[in-house]
């Protein structure tokens, strides 16, 4: 496939505590076929530890 899948963007960033609801999401946007683009970013809001992956639809060479 090409382009993403259901007009789903190029390039994305998920963001969410660091819990698996997170780690979910991310599973399911590999499932799809996106790879992660370098490493997460973390951080702690004070309660919670929030993390970011950015991931990219594989182009085609």
């Amino acid at each position: 496939m090409s382009t993403p899948p259901d007009g789903l963007p190029a390039y994305r960033v998920l963001t969410g505590p660091d819990d698996a609801g997170f780690c979910q999401r991310v599973s399911e946007a590999i499932g799809l076929g996106y790879e992660l683009h370098e490493g997460p970013a973390i951080t702690f809001n004070g309660e919670n530890v929030i993390v970011a992956q950015a991931l990219v639809w594989p182009t085609q060479t």
